[in-house]
């Protein structure tokens, strides 16, 4: 046995160093898929947002549907945000014009700080909904 070398527990320090290496991996990848799910669910909610407004019949209305069809979403969605602007313009709001519907939204992300990134990320989005040329007029 002469001339070979003793490797018991050569195989924990090994672990022992991958380790970390993979768990900040792992954390990495829920950090970007938590990114992406958000970014996503806010510009979704802005879209179903203007959506909404447009088929309503009044510019009032149609900003309060707009910022219930927001909140609704993201709540469904799971989105906690810390600060939520909700901007409804309806300044072209007629037969032919649109509606525009942007969403602010500063969520947390708390649950990945171990990676050292901030605390809190903001995410914007914006969505311009045609109001249908044809519709009935408002009596």
């Amino acid at each position: 046995m002469s001339g070979t070398s003793d490797e018991r527990g050569s195989v924990a320090v090994e672990a022992a160093v991958v380790a970390p290496a993979l768990v900040f991996l792992l954390l990495l990848v829920v950090f970007a898929g938590r990114v992406a799910q958000a970014e996503g669910d806010v510009r979704r909610a802005a879209s179903e947002a203007a959506r909404a407004a447009s088929l309503e019949q009044f510019p009032e209305i149609a900003a309060a549907e707009a910022e219930r069809v927001v909140t609704a979403n993201l709540s469904a969605s799971g989105v906690v945000c810390g600060t939520l602007d909700i901007d409804v313009d309806t300044t072209a709001f007629s037969p032919g014009g649109s509606v525009v519907v942007t969403v602010r939204c500063t969520a947390s992300m708390a649950d990945v700080t171990l990676l050292g990134v901030p605390g809190e990320r903001a995410f914007a989005a914006q969505s311009v909904e045609v109001i249908d040329r044809y519709r009935g007029e408002a009596s």
